[in-house]
């Protein structure tokens, strides 16, 4: 009865490495997902800027077409973690926590939060585990822009981030048991972060 017990124990515990095994999977496609559409999204939006009134925006399209999407009568998506792959950064108002952020975006708040000072995008890049690679700055400069636009951060100076003195109380406030799970961001991003 014993022995039967512990096969069984085995078998689930090695169900359990398998599950978590296809998480992290999951995980990193999602993260590459959420970038890619990140990406298209910023392009999008900086064609918009350039023709500025010659062309009508199109708004936030990246809903449009997802079924079981709640989408407010604005055409918002209200704020919340990322539902079905949509980056979501919402502006940032009173009371809102960096959980509410995509993974790449709340580790970024975190890790300023935590240098409590102006970082680059490079600094903020190897604290997230990044490779230091041109295209990762790069990629993670238009997310800390995307953060200044939605005020959750700000630019000190050129290429100088810094979070808002509000987001880092509210940060500050959910204490190291908070939004990063106990994984270190290095484990948690994906090669695309």
């Amino acid at each position: 009865m014993l022995e039967e017990l512990a096969r069984r124990e085995a078998v689930a515990r090695q169900r359990i490495v398998e599950i978590r095994e296809q998480i992290a999977a999951l995980e990193s496609r999602l993260q590459d997902e959420h970038d890619r559409l990140s990406r298209l999204v910023i392009t999008r939006e900086t064609v918009e800027e350039i023709l500025g009134g010659a062309v009508e925006p199109v708004g936030d399209p990246v809903t449009a077409g997802i079924a079981g999407l709640d989408v407010n009568a604005a055409g918002a998506v209200p704020a919340g973690p990322p539902v079905l792959g949509v980056v979501t950064v919402p502006p940032w108002r009173p009371g809102m926590k960096a959980a509410m952020l995509p993974r790449a975006y709340r580790d970024a708040v975190e890790i300023m939060t935590d240098a409590g000072r102006a970082m680059r995008a490079g600094q903020i890049a190897a604290a997230m585990g990044l490779p230091d690679e041109a295209a990762k700055r790069e990629g993670l400069r238009s997310k800390l822009k995307r953060l200044v636009e939605r005020g959750w951060a700000r630019e000190e100076g050129p290429g100088l981030f810094m979070v808002t003195e509000p987001v880092a109380r509210e940060v500050s406030e959910q204490g190291d048991g908070g939004s990063r799970d106990g994984i270190a961001p290095s484990s948690a991003s994906s090669p695309g972060g």
